[in-house]
This record gives C-alpha cells, sequence and structure tokens, in this order.
C-alpha cells in the first residue's frame, strides 16, 4: 500500500473511532475527507504527502484536521461551514463533505498553521480514575502529595481536586464544583481518604497557556463538535484554572522526571509522577529512562518519603486502565496493582 492509501485509511480508521465513542458527526467528517483530500489546495498537499506516522498512535493528522476546522468554526472564521456543525442539524455527509473542501480552500494557510499543532484534548473525565487512585494513595500513605504531571497540555487535571465526584451513590472532591464527574460505576467502592494536594506541577512538549485565549481555543478545538458534555466541562474546568494556574514547565519527559522528581524526597509529603492516555506516544529511550528513574528513587523511598506512580494508560490486553506502583519501604514495594478498567473517555469505571 502506498503512502497515500495509508494517510487515507488512517482518516478511515479514525472516524470509526469516533463513531464508537460516540460522535457520529465527526466520524462522518473525517470519513468525508479521507475520501476527497486532493493536491488542489497546500492543506491537501501537507496532508497526503505526510512524513510520518499518520494515524492516531503516531501524528494522529485527521483528529489535526478536525481540530483545525472546529477551532476555525469556534472562531468565526469559517460561517458557511459552521452551518453544518452542531449545534445545527446533520444534513448528509455528502453535502458535509462538499461545505469542508469549499471551508478548506477558503482557509487554506490557516488550516495548515493549525496541523503544526498535535491534538491536546486535556479529557478531563479521567481525573474522575485519577482522583480515586490519589484517594487510594492518600489513605495508604496518611500524607499529603505532591502530584507531577506527564503530557500535561495546559493542566486541567492537575485540579483534580478541585471538582466535584458521584461514585456509586457517594459524593466526593470539591462538592458544588462547575466539573462534575459521575460516571457508571462497576464494583465495590475502595476504601481512601481526601488528598490534600499541596504542590501540583507539570510538564509537556508544548504546553498550553490557559491564561491564553488562543490556547483556550484549541483545547476546546480538539473535543468532537457534537460531544456538548465534553465541551461544557472542558469550559467549567478552564474557569476553575484561571483561578489559580497550574505550573506547566516545556520540557522532555524524562529530562523533567529526572531533574524535577529529585533523589531527596521532601519529609511527611507523598510524590505522585501521574498521566493519562499519554505515555503511550513517548519513544522507548524516553520510557526507559523514566522507569529506571522512578525505580531508583522507589528504591530510597520510605515511610515519611513514599513515592507513587499512577497512570491510565493502555495495559496489555486488556484497553485502558488505572495501575499504581507504590514505594514506601515495605517488602512489596513497587509491584504493580491494576485498580481499574475504563474507556477513554471515562463514562464506565470497572473498578478491580
Amino acid at each position: 500500500m502506498d503512502k497515500e492509501a495509508i494517510i487515507r485509511q488512517s482518516f478511515a480508521l479514525q472516524a470509526k473511532f469516533c463513531a464508537d465513542l460516540g460522535s457520529p458527526f465527526t466520524a462522518n467528517l473525517l470519513e468525508g475527507l479521507g475520501k476527497n483530500l486532493n493536491r488542489l489546495t497546500k492543506t491537501g498537499r501537507t496532508i497526503l504527502d505526510w512524513d510520518g506516522q499518520p494515524d492516531a498512535f503516531g501524528d494522529a493528522i485527521a483528529l489535526r484536521l478536525a481540530g483545525a476546522l472546529h477551532g476555525l468554526v469556534r472562531s468565526g472564521q469559517l460561517p458557511k461551514l459552521a452551518k453544518f456543525y452542531p449545534p445545527h442539524s446533520f444534513t448528509s455527509p455528502k453535502e458535509l463533505a462538499k461545505a469542508t473542501m469549499i471551508a478548506i480552500s477558503e482557509a487554506d494557510d490557516e488550516i495548515c498553521h493549525w496541523l503544526t499543532y498535535a491534538p491536546q484534548t486535556n479529557e478531563v473525565a479521567r481525573s474522575a480514575l485519577l482522583y480515586l487512585g490519589m484517594r487510594v494513595i492518600a489513605k495508604e500513605t496518611g500524607l499529603p502529595l505532591s502530584i507531577y504531571e506527564l503530557g500535561s497540555s495546559a493542566g486541567l487535571n492537575l485540579m483534580l481536586d478541585k471538582f466535584h465526584y458521584r461514585f456509586a451513590g457517594q459524593e466526593f472532591g470539591a462538592l458544588g464544583s462547575k466539573v462534575v464527574l459521575a460516571p457508571k460505576w462497576i464494583g465495590k467502592l475502595p476504601d481512601g481518604a481526601n488528598p490534600h494536594i499541596i504542590n501540583r506541577r507539570g510538564c509537556d512538549l508544548n504546553p498550553l497557556d490557559i491564561e491564553n485565549p488562543a490556547h483556550r481555543l484549541r483545547l476546546l478545538a480538539y473535543i468532537w463538535p457534537d460531544q456538548q458534555e465534553r465541551l461544557d466541562r472542558a469550559k467549567a474546568a478552564i474557569e476553575i484554572a484561571l483561578n489559580e494556574p497550574p505550573k506547566i514547565d516545556k520540557a522532555d519527559a524524562a529530562d523533567w522526571v529526572e531533574n524535577v522528581i529529585d533523589k531527596n524526597g521532601e519529609k511527611g509529603v507523598a510524590r505522585i509522577l501521574f498521566h493519562s492516555i499519554t505515555y503511550q506516544y513517548f519513544p522507548e529511550d524516553i520510557k526507559a529512562r523514566i522507569v529506571t528513574h522512578m525505580e531508583e528513587l522507589g528504591n530510597m523511598a520510605s515511610k515519611q518519603t513514599p513515592l507513587a506512580w499512577l497512570a491510565f494508560e493502555q495495559f496489555e490486553d486488556q484497553g485502558a486502565c488505572l495501575t499504581l506502583r507504590l514505594w514506601q519501604g515495605s517488602s512489596n514495594d513497587g509491584d504493580l496493582i491494576l485498580l481499574a478498567k475504563a474507556g477513554a473517555h471515562v463514562k464506565e469505571i470497572n473498578w478491580l
């Protein structure tokens, strides 16, 4: 299969992913783009001659283009195409494809600029799982937490203790928060303690500044336009983050872990490295360095300087899972514990 065919196939595959995750509009949009893109525009040439891995596990070019179009629609730059976007009623895949190709010709340069950015969704629903993991760590250690996130984007999930949660009919977190997460629950509710977060910090190769309106637009643009609940949730989380913008460093993940999470843990504080649906995109040498550093620090951990690694990532053949490694100077330090399973958008949590 030649390169162009592989690229067109990546659009079809991403369309299927979107349909499976409850976004029929984006599925139709991407399917039409995969069939109709041509070399008459700079955008078409850039996409069809893409040098790199085009699919969702590489450069995610289909989502880059979908995000570009959504961003330009949201900013009012493509009013004709906006008439085909939610909340307007969907017409037909053929009419959407025609309107999209016209929009690409009208905003060719702007779209090409957007294509240089990798999608950064900051999926706030994942905080539900991460918060539960931090409750487990807070219970196990009995200490306040310093949390460090890889692939933070704008850092919305660093604010997870400021959201309101409903699990199995019980209320947790910041009751009354504008962000309410209430996924369907399967399994026994775990014991835990409310996490007291005293320090929060993240890193990203291309961090978004939550105080920059253009960056806020990008955050919303990568959320699929027919998923209003996700859009509303992200807007509410942005409002919360604007009150106390988290510190996000522009850095390589391995360099950052090695430099920021140092060997001299603060006594009386549990340090937590965490990430969600991002680790799979790291090169193998970066992953290896992170593992080496965390295990070295883990060997020096104690009850007074515990270390945890909380990850919501693809796990073996079981799909997206929440796992925990905890070091606190005991015999089973660093054992991998499988805590829960959930979909990428965390509509349901199966606590294991």
